[in-house]
Protein backbone atom coordinates (compact mmCIF):
# COMPACT_ATOMS: atom_id res chain seq x y z
CA UNK A 1 0.00 0.00 0.00
CA UNK A 2 3.01 2.22 0.91
CA UNK A 3 4.34 2.07 -2.36
CA UNK A 4 1.05 2.83 -4.65
CA UNK A 5 0.37 5.76 -2.53
CA UNK A 6 4.52 7.11 -2.94
CA UNK A 7 3.75 6.30 -6.41
CA UNK A 8 0.55 7.83 -6.90
CA UNK A 9 1.21 10.84 -5.00
CA UNK A 10 4.61 10.85 -7.69
CA UNK A 11 2.51 10.74 -10.38
CA UNK A 12 0.32 13.18 -9.13
CA UNK A 13 3.14 15.24 -8.01
CA UNK A 14 4.89 15.49 -11.50
CA UNK A 15 1.87 16.09 -13.33
CA UNK A 16 1.23 19.44 -11.47
CA UNK A 17 4.94 20.67 -11.25
CA UNK A 18 5.17 20.39 -14.60
CA UNK A 19 1.95 21.83 -15.20
CA UNK A 20 3.70 24.95 -13.51
CA UNK A 21 7.53 24.65 -15.02
CA UNK A 22 6.37 24.27 -18.97
CA UNK A 23 4.56 27.41 -18.75
CA UNK A 24 7.00 29.37 -16.66
CA UNK A 25 10.01 27.97 -18.73
CA UNK A 26 8.25 29.44 -21.44
CA UNK A 27 7.05 32.73 -20.07
CA UNK A 28 10.87 33.15 -18.73
CA UNK A 29 12.35 32.64 -22.34
CA UNK A 30 9.47 35.19 -23.68
CA UNK A 31 10.34 37.63 -21.00
CA UNK A 32 14.36 37.37 -22.11
CA UNK A 33 13.29 38.45 -25.68
CA UNK A 34 11.12 40.97 -24.56
CA UNK A 35 13.94 42.77 -22.83
CA UNK A 36 16.61 42.23 -25.64
CA UNK A 37 13.87 43.66 -28.19
CA UNK A 38 13.06 46.37 -25.44
CA UNK A 39 17.04 47.34 -25.54
CA UNK A 40 17.04 47.25 -29.10
CA UNK A 41 13.54 49.58 -29.29
CA UNK A 42 15.39 52.05 -26.73
CA UNK A 43 18.57 51.96 -28.97
CA UNK A 44 16.94 52.69 -31.97
CA UNK A 45 14.43 55.89 -30.46
CA UNK A 46 17.85 57.26 -28.89
CA UNK A 47 19.31 57.40 -32.46
CA UNK A 48 16.41 58.51 -34.46
CA UNK A 49 16.01 61.20 -31.41
CA UNK A 50 19.96 62.25 -32.19
CA UNK A 51 19.84 62.25 -36.09
CA UNK A 52 16.50 64.47 -36.30
CA UNK A 53 17.95 66.86 -34.41
CA UNK A 54 21.49 66.99 -35.54
CA UNK A 55 21.05 65.77 -38.92
CA UNK A 56 22.29 68.80 -40.80
CA UNK A 57 25.43 69.04 -38.48
CA UNK A 58 28.72 68.08 -40.40
CA UNK A 59 29.40 66.02 -37.32
CA UNK A 60 27.27 64.04 -37.00
CA UNK A 61 29.54 61.35 -37.27
CA UNK A 62 31.37 61.46 -34.43
CA UNK A 63 28.37 62.90 -32.27
CA UNK A 64 26.46 59.42 -32.76
CA UNK A 65 29.75 57.42 -32.11
CA UNK A 66 29.19 57.31 -28.35
CA UNK A 67 25.58 56.36 -28.67
CA UNK A 68 26.27 53.70 -31.51
CA UNK A 69 29.15 51.62 -29.21
CA UNK A 70 27.70 51.86 -25.63
CA UNK A 71 24.20 50.24 -26.36
CA UNK A 72 24.69 46.34 -26.79
CA UNK A 73 22.53 46.50 -29.81
CA UNK A 74 24.21 46.67 -33.28
CA UNK A 75 22.82 49.65 -34.74
CA UNK A 76 23.04 51.09 -38.62
CA UNK A 77 21.52 54.53 -40.11
CA UNK A 78 21.15 55.19 -42.81
CA UNK A 79 20.86 59.03 -44.04
CA UNK A 80 18.26 60.96 -46.07
CA UNK A 81 21.25 60.84 -49.11
CA UNK A 82 21.77 56.69 -48.56
CA UNK A 83 25.03 57.55 -46.21
CA UNK A 84 25.01 54.81 -43.12
CA UNK A 85 26.66 55.69 -39.95
CA UNK A 86 27.22 53.10 -37.48
CA UNK A 87 27.58 49.28 -38.53
CA UNK A 88 27.69 48.13 -41.88
CA UNK A 89 24.29 47.41 -43.79
CA UNK A 90 25.21 46.09 -47.27
CA UNK A 91 22.85 46.54 -50.26
CA UNK A 92 20.16 48.81 -47.95
CA UNK A 93 18.82 50.37 -50.65
CA UNK A 94 17.04 47.22 -51.95
CA UNK A 95 16.25 45.61 -48.36
CA UNK A 96 12.95 44.82 -47.93
CA UNK A 97 12.82 46.13 -44.23
CA UNK A 98 14.28 49.52 -44.99
CA UNK A 99 12.09 50.73 -47.74
CA UNK A 100 9.39 49.59 -45.78
CA UNK A 101 10.58 51.82 -43.04
CA UNK A 102 11.58 54.68 -45.44
CA UNK A 103 8.20 54.56 -46.58
CA UNK A 104 7.53 56.04 -42.83
CA UNK A 105 6.49 52.61 -40.81
CA UNK A 106 8.23 51.65 -37.38
CA UNK A 107 8.26 48.14 -36.78
CA UNK A 108 10.32 45.22 -35.10
CA UNK A 109 11.27 42.22 -36.76
CA UNK A 110 11.84 38.31 -35.05
CA UNK A 111 13.49 35.47 -36.36
CA UNK A 112 15.84 32.59 -35.79
CA UNK A 113 19.13 34.67 -36.37
CA UNK A 114 17.38 37.97 -34.02
CA UNK A 115 15.38 40.37 -33.76
CA UNK A 116 15.82 44.02 -35.32
CA UNK A 117 13.62 47.09 -34.60
CA UNK A 118 13.19 49.74 -37.61
CA UNK A 119 12.46 53.73 -37.04
CA UNK A 120 11.92 56.32 -39.63
CA UNK A 121 13.47 59.55 -38.89
CA UNK A 122 11.93 62.53 -40.91
CA UNK A 123 14.55 65.12 -42.11
CA UNK A 124 14.96 67.85 -44.23
CA UNK A 125 15.61 66.10 -47.60
CA UNK A 126 13.46 63.31 -46.76
CA UNK A 127 13.42 59.91 -44.62
CA UNK A 128 16.35 58.12 -42.28
CA UNK A 129 16.23 54.86 -40.94
CA UNK A 130 17.82 53.71 -37.80
CA UNK A 131 17.65 50.10 -37.35
CA UNK A 132 18.86 48.41 -33.69
CA UNK A 133 19.88 44.42 -34.26
CA UNK A 134 20.27 42.05 -31.34
CA UNK A 135 21.34 38.38 -32.07
CA UNK A 136 20.18 35.13 -31.07
CA UNK A 137 22.14 34.75 -28.11
CA UNK A 138 21.42 38.09 -26.64
CA UNK A 139 17.55 37.71 -26.88
CA UNK A 140 17.88 34.47 -24.68
CA UNK A 141 20.66 35.78 -22.34
CA UNK A 142 20.33 34.14 -19.29
CA UNK A 143 17.60 31.22 -20.49
CA UNK A 144 19.50 28.54 -19.67
CA UNK A 145 20.45 29.18 -16.00
CA UNK A 146 16.92 29.91 -14.74
CA UNK A 147 15.36 26.83 -17.02
CA UNK A 148 18.46 24.95 -15.11
CA UNK A 149 16.92 26.92 -11.90
CA UNK A 150 13.27 25.88 -12.36
CA UNK A 151 13.89 22.36 -13.32
CA UNK A 152 15.65 21.90 -9.90
CA UNK A 153 13.34 23.32 -8.19
CA UNK A 154 10.58 21.44 -9.83
CA UNK A 155 12.39 18.20 -8.68
CA UNK A 156 13.11 18.83 -5.33
CA UNK A 157 9.44 19.83 -4.70
CA UNK A 158 8.56 16.74 -6.59
CA UNK A 159 10.66 14.90 -4.32
CA UNK A 160 9.75 16.52 -1.10
CA UNK A 161 6.27 15.46 -1.99
CA UNK A 162 6.85 11.56 -2.77
CA UNK A 163 9.18 11.66 0.58
CA UNK A 164 5.81 13.15 2.37
CA UNK A 165 4.11 10.79 0.42
CA UNK A 166 6.47 7.81 1.70
CA UNK A 167 5.64 9.07 5.49
CA UNK A 168 1.43 9.42 4.95
CA UNK A 169 1.74 5.74 3.13
CA UNK A 170 3.96 4.25 6.34
CA UNK A 171 1.27 6.07 8.95
CA UNK A 172 -1.86 4.52 6.77
CA UNK A 173 0.03 1.10 6.16
CA UNK A 174 1.44 0.82 9.55
CA UNK A 175 -2.30 -0.15 11.65
CA UNK A 176 -3.00 -2.81 8.19
CA UNK A 177 -0.02 -4.51 8.53
CA UNK A 178 -0.43 -4.37 12.23
CA UNK A 179 -4.23 -6.32 11.52
CA UNK A 180 -2.05 -8.60 9.37
CA UNK A 181 0.35 -9.76 12.07
CA UNK A 182 -2.59 -10.66 13.96
CA UNK A 183 -4.11 -12.75 11.55
CA UNK A 184 -0.65 -14.64 11.14
CA UNK A 185 -0.63 -15.08 14.82
CA UNK A 186 -3.77 -16.54 14.80
CA UNK A 187 -3.21 -18.87 12.05
CA UNK A 188 -0.51 -19.88 14.03
CA UNK A 189 -2.37 -21.21 17.18
CA UNK A 190 -2.91 -17.50 19.51
CA UNK A 191 -6.40 -17.60 19.88
CA UNK A 192 -6.10 -14.49 22.29
CA UNK A 193 -3.99 -12.20 19.44
CA UNK A 194 -6.09 -9.49 18.83
CA UNK A 195 -6.12 -6.45 16.36
CA UNK A 196 -4.99 -2.92 17.75
CA UNK A 197 -7.91 -0.84 16.95
CA UNK A 198 -5.49 2.06 15.79
CA UNK A 199 -5.47 3.96 12.21
CA UNK A 200 -7.91 5.34 9.35
CA UNK A 201 -11.69 4.33 10.32
CA UNK A 202 -11.81 1.29 8.03
CA UNK A 203 -8.78 0.29 9.20
CA UNK A 204 -10.67 0.16 12.61
CA UNK A 205 -13.40 -2.00 11.06
CA UNK A 206 -11.11 -4.53 9.79
CA UNK A 207 -9.36 -4.77 13.06
CA UNK A 208 -12.99 -5.33 14.89
CA UNK A 209 -13.89 -7.90 12.14
CA UNK A 210 -10.79 -9.65 12.77
CA UNK A 211 -11.29 -9.65 16.19
CA UNK A 212 -14.70 -10.42 15.99
CA UNK A 213 -13.73 -13.48 13.81
CA UNK A 214 -10.82 -14.85 16.51
CA UNK A 215 -13.54 -14.83 19.20
CA UNK A 216 -16.34 -16.66 17.28
CA UNK A 217 -13.57 -19.17 16.31
CA UNK A 218 -12.77 -20.00 20.08
CA UNK A 219 -16.54 -20.45 20.58
CA UNK A 220 -16.76 -22.41 18.12
CA UNK A 221 -14.30 -24.61 19.39
CA UNK A 222 -15.38 -24.87 22.42
CA UNK A 223 -18.76 -25.72 21.60
CA UNK A 224 -17.25 -28.52 19.10
CA UNK A 225 -14.86 -29.55 22.24
CA UNK A 226 -18.13 -29.99 24.37
CA UNK A 227 -20.16 -32.08 22.03
CA UNK A 228 -17.45 -34.58 21.59
CA UNK A 229 -16.99 -35.12 25.20
CA UNK A 230 -20.50 -35.61 25.95
CA UNK A 231 -20.71 -37.79 22.95
CA UNK A 232 -18.04 -39.84 24.82
CA UNK A 233 -19.32 -39.55 27.78
CA UNK A 234 -22.90 -41.32 26.32
CA UNK A 235 -20.86 -44.21 24.58
CA UNK A 236 -19.35 -45.24 27.72
CA UNK A 237 -22.03 -46.47 29.39
CA UNK A 238 -23.85 -48.76 26.75
CA UNK A 239 -19.91 -50.14 25.97
CA UNK A 240 -19.34 -50.98 29.85
CA UNK A 241 -23.19 -52.63 29.65
CA UNK A 242 -21.86 -54.75 26.26
CA UNK A 243 -18.82 -55.83 27.90
CA UNK A 244 -20.37 -57.20 30.87
CA UNK A 245 -23.25 -58.70 28.59
CA UNK A 246 -19.65 -60.41 26.20
CA UNK A 247 -18.59 -62.28 29.28
CA UNK A 248 -21.61 -63.98 29.80
CA UNK A 249 -21.56 -65.56 26.76
CA UNK A 250 -21.23 -69.47 27.29
CA UNK A 251 -18.77 -69.72 24.07
CA UNK A 252 -15.30 -69.24 25.31
CA UNK A 253 -14.30 -68.57 22.15
CA UNK A 254 -16.59 -66.34 21.39
CA UNK A 255 -16.42 -64.55 24.79
CA UNK A 256 -12.97 -63.84 23.76
CA UNK A 257 -13.48 -62.91 20.31
CA UNK A 258 -16.06 -59.86 22.08
CA UNK A 259 -13.78 -58.96 24.43
CA UNK A 260 -11.34 -58.55 22.12
CA UNK A 261 -13.64 -56.39 19.96
CA UNK A 262 -15.27 -54.40 22.77
CA UNK A 263 -11.81 -53.44 23.80
CA UNK A 264 -10.82 -52.00 20.52
CA UNK A 265 -14.12 -49.79 20.99
CA UNK A 266 -13.20 -48.91 24.31
CA UNK A 267 -9.99 -48.32 23.02
CA UNK A 268 -11.36 -46.08 20.74
CA UNK A 269 -13.88 -44.06 22.94
CA UNK A 270 -10.39 -43.33 25.34
CA UNK A 271 -8.83 -41.71 22.23
CA UNK A 272 -11.79 -39.75 21.47
CA UNK A 273 -12.22 -38.64 25.20
CA UNK A 274 -8.44 -37.76 24.91
CA UNK A 275 -9.01 -35.84 21.74
CA UNK A 276 -12.52 -33.50 23.32
CA UNK A 277 -9.94 -32.80 26.35
CA UNK A 278 -7.09 -31.21 24.83
CA UNK A 279 -6.78 -27.69 24.91
CA UNK A 280 -8.21 -25.51 22.20
CA UNK A 281 -5.61 -24.48 21.10
CA UNK A 282 -3.96 -27.82 20.08
CA UNK A 283 -6.24 -28.14 17.40
CA UNK A 284 -4.60 -25.61 15.56
CA UNK A 285 -0.68 -25.77 14.00
CA UNK A 286 1.74 -26.14 16.34
CA UNK A 287 5.76 -27.13 17.28
CA UNK A 288 8.16 -28.18 19.84
CA UNK A 289 11.43 -29.63 20.73
CA UNK A 290 11.65 -33.05 19.79
CA UNK A 291 14.85 -33.16 22.02
CA UNK A 292 13.20 -31.65 25.43
CA UNK A 293 9.98 -33.41 24.61
CA UNK A 294 11.40 -36.92 24.40
CA UNK A 295 13.71 -36.40 26.60
CA UNK A 296 10.92 -35.62 29.26
CA UNK A 297 9.11 -38.78 28.21
CA UNK A 298 12.26 -40.98 29.08
CA UNK A 299 12.24 -39.47 32.21
CA UNK A 300 9.08 -40.37 33.08
CA UNK A 301 9.59 -44.04 32.34
CA UNK A 302 13.04 -44.32 33.52
CA UNK A 303 11.75 -45.44 37.10
CA UNK A 304 9.57 -48.46 35.77
CA UNK A 305 12.46 -49.19 33.40
CA UNK A 306 14.56 -49.64 36.61
CA UNK A 307 12.23 -50.98 38.50
CA UNK A 308 11.92 -54.22 35.96
CA UNK A 309 15.87 -54.40 35.42
CA UNK A 310 15.45 -52.97 31.68
CA UNK A 311 18.28 -51.20 30.22
CA UNK A 312 17.23 -48.13 28.82
CA UNK A 313 19.81 -46.42 25.92
CA UNK A 314 18.89 -42.81 25.28
CA UNK A 315 20.70 -41.06 22.26
CA UNK A 316 19.18 -37.12 21.99
CA UNK A 317 20.91 -34.20 19.54
CA UNK A 318 23.00 -31.51 21.91
CA UNK A 319 20.92 -28.90 19.83
CA UNK A 320 17.01 -28.06 19.87
CA UNK A 321 15.07 -30.27 16.62
CA UNK A 322 11.92 -28.14 16.07
CA UNK A 323 9.36 -30.87 14.72
CA UNK A 324 5.99 -29.80 13.22
CA UNK A 325 3.78 -31.41 16.00
CA UNK A 326 2.49 -30.51 19.59
CA UNK A 327 3.95 -31.28 22.14
CA UNK A 328 1.17 -32.98 23.83
CA UNK A 329 1.05 -35.14 20.42
CA UNK A 330 4.29 -35.91 20.84
CA UNK A 331 4.45 -36.82 23.95
CA UNK A 332 1.55 -39.08 23.93
CA UNK A 333 3.13 -41.06 20.45
CA UNK A 334 6.80 -41.20 22.64
CA UNK A 335 4.32 -42.59 25.81
CA UNK A 336 2.63 -45.15 22.99
CA UNK A 337 6.00 -46.61 22.30
CA UNK A 338 7.53 -47.08 24.65
CA UNK A 339 4.33 -48.60 26.68
CA UNK A 340 4.21 -50.77 23.38
CA UNK A 341 7.24 -52.19 24.88
CA UNK A 342 6.62 -52.71 28.63
CA UNK A 343 3.36 -54.05 27.51
CA UNK A 344 4.63 -56.74 25.20
CA UNK A 345 8.31 -57.46 26.18
CA UNK A 346 9.05 -59.46 29.44
CA UNK A 347 11.01 -57.97 32.41
CA UNK A 348 14.71 -57.59 31.69
CA UNK A 349 14.43 -56.98 27.96
CA UNK A 350 16.29 -53.69 27.00
CA UNK A 351 14.75 -50.55 24.94
CA UNK A 352 16.62 -47.49 23.38
CA UNK A 353 15.47 -44.32 22.56
CA UNK A 354 17.04 -42.40 19.84
CA UNK A 355 16.74 -39.20 17.63
CA UNK A 356 17.90 -38.07 14.41
CA UNK A 357 17.93 -34.80 12.47
CA UNK A 358 18.59 -35.02 8.64
CA UNK A 359 17.43 -33.11 5.88
CA UNK A 360 13.61 -31.89 6.48
CA UNK A 361 12.71 -34.32 8.80
CA UNK A 362 13.57 -35.87 12.19
CA UNK A 363 13.53 -39.36 13.09
CA UNK A 364 12.58 -41.35 16.52
CA UNK A 365 13.33 -44.43 16.80
CA UNK A 366 11.87 -46.84 19.56
CA UNK A 367 13.58 -50.56 19.68
CA UNK A 368 13.85 -52.88 22.18
CA UNK A 369 15.20 -56.64 22.17
CA UNK A 370 11.93 -58.39 22.59
CA UNK A 371 10.34 -60.78 20.22
CA UNK A 372 9.34 -58.11 17.78
CA UNK A 373 6.16 -58.01 15.58
CA UNK A 374 4.23 -60.97 14.38
CA UNK A 375 3.28 -61.40 10.44
CA UNK A 376 -0.40 -60.16 11.34
CA UNK A 377 -1.61 -57.54 9.45
CA UNK A 378 -1.99 -54.04 11.56
CA UNK A 379 1.82 -54.31 12.76
CA UNK A 380 0.75 -56.06 15.95
CA UNK A 381 2.88 -57.44 18.42
CA UNK A 382 1.83 -60.67 20.18
CA UNK A 383 -0.63 -60.30 22.46
CA UNK A 384 -1.52 -56.83 20.54
CA UNK A 385 -4.23 -54.89 18.94
CA UNK A 386 -1.93 -52.87 16.84
CA UNK A 387 -4.59 -49.95 18.06
CA UNK A 388 -1.94 -47.83 19.73
CA UNK A 389 0.32 -47.96 16.57
CA UNK A 390 -2.84 -47.44 14.69
CA UNK A 391 -3.21 -44.14 16.69
CA UNK A 392 0.04 -43.22 16.17
CA UNK A 393 0.15 -43.75 12.49
CA UNK A 394 -3.07 -41.28 12.36
CA UNK A 395 -1.43 -38.41 14.35
CA UNK A 396 1.71 -38.19 12.01
CA UNK A 397 -0.41 -38.64 8.56
CA UNK A 398 -1.94 -34.88 9.81
CA UNK A 399 1.50 -33.46 10.00
CA UNK A 400 2.74 -35.41 6.88
CA UNK A 401 4.63 -37.48 8.93
CA UNK A 402 4.84 -41.89 8.97
CA UNK A 403 5.62 -44.66 10.96
CA UNK A 404 6.98 -48.07 9.92
CA UNK A 405 7.80 -50.82 12.02
CA UNK A 406 10.82 -53.27 11.70
CA UNK A 407 9.61 -56.37 8.90
CA UNK A 408 7.28 -59.81 10.87
CA UNK A 409 9.85 -61.73 11.92
CA UNK A 410 13.00 -59.83 12.43
CA UNK A 411 14.42 -60.07 15.98
CA UNK A 412 13.24 -57.31 18.79
CA UNK A 413 11.02 -55.05 17.81
CA UNK A 414 12.00 -51.58 16.25
CA UNK A 415 9.07 -48.41 15.80
CA UNK A 416 10.40 -45.51 13.61
CA UNK A 417 8.65 -42.28 13.31
CA UNK A 418 9.07 -39.40 10.59
CA UNK A 419 8.43 -36.06 12.25
CA UNK A 420 8.47 -32.98 9.57
CA UNK A 421 10.50 -30.43 10.86
CA UNK A 422 9.34 -26.63 11.70
CA UNK A 423 6.15 -25.62 11.48
CA UNK A 424 2.96 -26.87 9.39
CA UNK A 425 1.22 -24.17 7.47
Amino acid sequence: MRRQVSVLVAVVSTAIVASFVIPLLLLVQTLAADRGMAVASQQANTVAVVVSSLHDDPQLAALLQPTLTDSAALTSVVLADGTVLGAPWPDAANDASYLRARNGEAFSVRDATGGQVYVPILVDGGVAVARASMTADQLSEGVPLAWASIIGLGLVLAGLAVVAAAQVGRQVSRPVLAVANTAHRLRAGELHARAPLDGPPETVELGEALNGLAVRIEELLVIEREAVRELAHRLRTPVTALRLESENVPDAESRAELGRLVGLLQAAIDDLVREARRPVREDLPADCDAVAVTAARVAYWTPLAEDQDRALRVALPTAPVRVALGAADLGDLVDICIDNVFAHTSEGTGLSVTLTSAGASALLVVADEGPGFTASPGTQRQGSSGFGLQIVGRVLAKVGGSVRTSAPGEPGGRVELTLPLGTPA
